[in-house]
C-alpha cells in the first residue's frame, strides 16, 4: 500500500529516522496509514507484532524466543511479539549503532483515553521508548458505531495531525523531558469538523462488566471479554480527552511513567 512513496536513501543523515510499532498487528490499516504518512517526511522502519495485541499492556516476553521477519525495506514483523518487544528489540539490535530520532505507536484502531493508557499496547510501546531515552508518541483513531466512521471517513485527519505533529518536534524539538511521552487521540470526524488541538489530562473511564458466556459444541463454558461503551467521567476544572475528542478537537496528552501519587505521600506517613 505505501510501497509506492519514494523512500528516503540511507546515506542522507540530514533526514530524521522514526521507527513505528503499533499493537493491531504488521498487516493493521492504521500503521499502514501512519507509514503511508510519515514517509513524506523522514525516513521509516516499521518493527510490528506478527499478530493483534491489543490491551496486552508494557508486557515484555521472557518465556520464549523471538525472532524478525523481514518483510520489506526497513519492515519487519516480530514473530509473536509484543509491542514493548518489537521496540526494545530494535533499539538494541536493529538501531545498535544510531538510535532512531523518534518512536511513533500506532495508528491505533480504536481510542486509547483515561486509564484504558495502562491495558494499552500502543501506548506501552511509546513507554518502552522514553524508558530507552527515545522520544515518543502514541497515536490512537477514536471511532464510532462500531468502526463505521473510520470506514466512512479513513485516517486522513489522524495523518494530516501526526504530520504537522512530527514536523513541529523536528523543528523545535521534543517538548518533554525524559521518561514522558504525548498519547494522541485523533476524533472520528472528517477533516473539515476538526477544531484543532487541545492539550489535555487523562480522563476517568466509566467501566463496566462486559464478558459474554457461552457454550462450545461440547458443552463446556467459556468467557469473552468484550469491549465497554465509551463513556467517562465529569471532570470540573479540567480538559480531559474524553471531553477534548467529544467536542472534535485532537488531544494531546502528556503522559509520564512515575506513578507514584504524590499528594498521597503525607497522609501516607502519618497512616503508618
Amino acid at each position: 500500500m505505501f510501497y509506492s512513496i519514494p523512500l528516503y536513501k540511507r546515506e542522507d543523515k540530514t533526514v530524521k529516522h522514526i521507527l513505528v510499532t503499533n499493537d493491531d498487528g504488521y498487516e493493521s490499516e492504521g500503521l499502514y496509514a501512519l507509514v503511508e504518512a510519515l514517509r513524506t517526511i523522514a525516513k521509516v522502519t516499521v518493527v510490528a507484532p506478527s499478530t493483534e495485541k491489543s490491551a496486552c499492556g508494557h508486557s515484555l516476553t521472557l518465556t520464549h524466543p523471538l525472532h524478525f521477519i523481514q518483510l520489506g525495506e526497513n519492515f519487519y514483523k516480530l514473530d509473536d511479539g509484543t509491542p514493548s518487544d518489537c521496540v526494545f528489540l530494535a533499539l538494541n539490535k536493529l538501531f545498535a549503532n544510531q538510535k532512531p530520532d523518534l518512536v511513533i505507536s500506532g495508528i491505533n484502531i480504536g481510542s486509547n483515553m483515561g486509564e484504558d493508557i495502562t491495558y494499552s499496547g500502543t501506548a506501552s510501546a511509546a513507554m518502552e521508548a522514553v524508558l530507552q531515552g527515545i522520544p515518543a508518541l502514541a497515536i490512537s483513531q477514536v471511532y464510532a458505531e462500531s468502526g463505521k466512521s473510520i470506514d466512512e471517513y479513513g485516517y486522513e485527519l489522524a495523518q494530516t495531525s501526526i504530520i504537522e505533529i512530527v514536523q513541529k518536534i523536528m523543528e523545535g524539538g521534543f517538548p518533554l523531558p525524559n521518561r514522558k511521552f504525548l498519547n494522541i487521540n485523533i476524533p472520528p470526524i472528517p477533516s473539515s469538523k476538526c477544531k484543532g488541538y487541545k492539550i489535555t489530562r487523562a480522563g476517568n473511564r466509566l467501566y463496566s462488566h462486559n464478558a459474554e458466556v457461552h457454550y462450545n459444541p461440547r458443552g463446556k463454558e467459556y468467557y469473552w471479554i468484550g469491549l465497554p461503551e465509551l463513556g467517562w467521567m465529569d471532570t470540573k476544572g479540567h480538559i480531559t480527552d474524553f471531553e477534548a475528542v467529544n467536542d472534535n478537537f485532537v488531544s494531546i496528552t502528556p503522559i509520564m511513567l512515575d506513578m507514584t501519587d504524590y499528594q498521597e505521600l503525607e497522609n501516607l506517613k502519618n497512616w503508618i
